[in-house]
């Protein structure tokens, strides 16, 4: 924990540091050309935006009555700028429940460095797989594991690759990614991931393409299909993700099927669902399920609501989430969500 507070104030020192700095370039927002003319330049802040999300609160399972309280996970996430087109981000697990290893880049969910040119862009680093679900696409912080899917519980998202994107109009984007595979282990393989968005004003959809190497020349193939549709404050995620070794046998040996309706009022609550479908074969040559569903069908489905009593943002939130499954699993999580602006603390404090 000392560790920690030390962290924290190096943190905010050099913040600090930075803010002080980027008032002392801001005074000078002109520049004078060759031709001796004033020439206004486009005023950049260099100053990253850091914060601390953490998310902890009670565990109950009704299945053999325990509980205790704890932590879920405390994520340092960094986002700045380097140049106008050439910006970073990182996210970085300091402490999690749910990974067994946090140490060195495998506690790195995101670490990129993006390149705009135009409509296009191209980000290298640690990041995650293209896989079109919004459940997996979902922040860590923001998921309720327990009513989630074997796919999301299991696949290994955070690979190192690159990705090139394409925004050939408002709402709509293509990418094309080319990364580790999230089945190496041992020696190094390689996955190919093909990405479309849309979004207009009453549907998302985010659709993909994806060859993932398991083997030598051998690769899973998916075709994953998620789509929202908007009703005013009602939202429904209808997804469907499908793998097979071979093509021929996609949509009959490995899927998963998702339907996640929630309702907000106003910008302080939420009340969300799920229900899921997996079905996974016997004999396939990889492992994206828990060995106890092979060949049966997984059902898992919950409920929740989420509180957001601050006015100004979202930066607190309380939330209670039910979650089951046909395993005979019941699990209750209440707690709360915290996201600290480090950034914004330091310029609040240079301002008095």
């Amino acid at each position: 924990m000392r560790r920690f507070f030390v962290f924290l104030g190096v943190v905010l020192t050099t913040i600090g540091s930075a803010v002080r700095a980027q008032e002392v370039d801001s005074m000078a927002p002109l520049q004078m050309s060759s031709w001796g003319d004033a020439k206004t330049e486009e005023v950049i802040d260099y100053i990253p935006n850091v914060s601390l999300d953490a998310r902890f609160g009670y565990d109950h399972y009704f299945t053999d009555g325990s509980g205790h309280f704890g932590g879920d996970g405390l994520y340092l996430d960094i986002d700045g700028k380097i140049s106008s087109n050439l910006s970073y981000r990182l996210n970085h697990r300091i402490a999690s429940t749910f990974y067994e290893d946090n140490s060195g880049f495998n506690g790195t969910n995101w670490l990129t460095l993006t390149y705009e040119f135009g409509d296009f862009d191209i980000t290298a680093g640690k990041d995650a797989l293209l896989v079109g679900s919004f459940e997996y696409d979902a922040d860590d912080l923001d998921s309720y594991y327990d009513m989630n899917s074997m796919f999301y519980n299991m696949i290994d998202c955070w690979q190192w690759g690159i990705t090139g994107s394409w925004y050939p109009a408002e709402g709509q984007s293509f990418s094309l990614q080319f990364a580790t595979s999230p089945f190496s282990a041992e020696r190094q393989m390689f996955s190919y991931n093909a990405a479309w968005w849309g979004e207009w004003d009453f549907y998302e959809s985010y659709w993909t393409v994806n060859m993932w190497q398991f083997d030598q020349n051998r690769y899973v193939k998916a075709l994953n299909l998620a789509n929202r549709f908007y009703l005013g404050d009602f939202t429904l995620d209808i997804e469907y993700l499908t793998r097979a070794a071979d093509i021929s046998a996609l949509f009959r040996n490995d899927f998963t099927f998702i339907a996640a309706p929630s309702y907000e009022v106003g910008d302080f609550l939420r009340i969300f669902g799920k229900f899921g479908l997996e079905r996974t074969a016997t004999d396939l040559p990889y492992e994206l399920a828990y060995e106890d569903c092979l060949g049966t069908n997984y059902l898992f489905y919950g409920a929740g609501i989420e509180y957001f009593p601050l006015k100004e943002n979202k930066d607190l939130r309380l939330h209670a989430a039910w979650s089951s499954n046909n395993l005979g699993d019941n699990y209750l999580n209440v707690g709360l969500k915290l996201r600290m602006r480090l950034t914004d603390a330091a310029r609040h404090l240079l301002s008095k």
